[in-house]
């Protein structure tokens, strides 16, 4: 056996979801029958790669087996051969399957995201630079097929934000974001230079799975909701009506603010909104560093604080420090995240093999 858990374990979970799924009030708990049906069809999936990579050993052995025998036909020897040479190319993406579907999944992937992105060091320069990976996440989400629906902004003066929120809506589209958070440093001439000089400037981007009730009790009296007249751009109405909301979560401190819809009632939802993924994100980060040395090795830590990659713009390379990977900055600027986000999620994926089979050793 190629170095595998025991897979008894996952059959054993996998029968008793079958006796559950059999039960006659199942499905009286639409959400809890969803979990279920999803966590059967998981465990159905692993059960499927792990046969497919045992037959493929066995079928070696086999093999094996008549190669040595002295009385197997010459012709015999001949299929054998090839036939082992097949399987032993096929089966290390077998075994790394079966590891990958041995991981549990992180139960926020199939969420949305909320992410929320703040020019940094650099002045205007970092401005306008949020302004280009807002516009660069857009075009991603656009060839998911999601919907980017703006939550809160903050509009730099010479362009760009100085922050903008927004919620990513499509499937599993916090799977795909989630390795995004830290700081973006850009590398380039700004526009408002003068003198042909490359400034170096930053931005934060900091991804969030969108919250459900279930996941976040607020209660009314740990928020302190205040409403007031809209600043900046924005024509007459801003400077008229009472539509801005500023809510602060008095237990944690966090604060929200949500100025962007004409009506009070739906920028109070969108600060609900944030404010609930803001509180499951550090309640998450919380039970995370209780874990650390568990999950080490994985990609960062999805701090802000931490400089994940590097735009530089005389080269027309894009860096990612994480996992030491170049790429052409014109094509991943305009939207092109695929292969970098399925590098990240490699990479954490080998990770996570790593760490369960140390688990399994220790």
């Amino acid at each position: 056996m190629h170095n595998i858990p025991d897979i008894a374990p996952f059959r054993e979970k996998l029968a008793e979801f079958d006796e559950l799924m059999n039960e006659p009030n199942f499905y009286s708990d639409q959400r809890r029958a969803a979990e279920v049906g999803r966590e059967h069809q998981r465990l159905s999936s692993l059960i499927e790669k792990f046969e497919a990579f045992n037959s493929a050993e066995t079928q070696i052995a086999e093999n094996q087996a008549m190669l040595e025998d002295e009385s197997t036909e010459e012709e015999l020897r001949e299929m054998a051969t090839e036939e082992i040479a097949e399987l032993e190319a096929q089966i290390e993406d077998l075994r790394k399957a079966v590891l990958v579907a041995m991981i549990p999944p992180d139960p926020t992937d199939s969420r949305n995201s909320v992410m929320e992105i703040r020019g940094g060091a650099g002045g205007d320069e970092a401005n306008i630079f949020a302004g280009d990976l807002f516009r660069m996440y857009s075009r991603y989400a656009e060839s998911k097929g999601w919907r980017v629906e703006i939550m809160s902004t903050s509009l730099a003066d010479t362009g760009g934000y100085r922050e903008i929120i927004f919620n990513m809506t499509g499937e599993d589209a916090y799977k795909y974001l989630k390795f995004e958070s830290g700081v973006h440093r850009v590398q380039r001439v700004p526009v408002t230079e003068t003198q042909g000089r490359i400034h170096t400037s930053t931005a934060t981007v900091a991804v969030l799975p969108e919250a459900e009730e279930v996941d976040i009790e607020i209660r009314p009296q740990d928020l302190d909701i205040s409403t007031m007249r809209a600043s900046g751009a924005g024509g007459q109405h801003v400077n008229t009506t009472d539509s801005a909301v500023m809510m602060v979560h008095k237990p944690t401190g966090v604060t929200v603010y949500c100025a962007d819809e004409r009506s009070q009632i739906k920028n109070r939802a969108k600060a609900l909104t944030v404010m609930r993924s803001r509180l499951l994100k550090a309640k998450e980060d919380e039970e995370n560093a209780k874990y650390a040395a568990e999950r080490k090795g994985q990609i960062g830590t999805g701090d802000r604080s931490e400089r994940i990659r590097t735009y530089n713009y005389p080269q027309g390379r894009l860096t990612d420090h994480r996992i030491g990977m170049n790429l052409s900055l014109p094509s991943v600027i305009d939207g092109s995240l695929d292969d970098l986000i399925d590098a990240l999620q490699n990479y954490d994926y080998e990770a996570r093999i790593k760490n369960l089979l140390e688990s399994q050793q220790a």
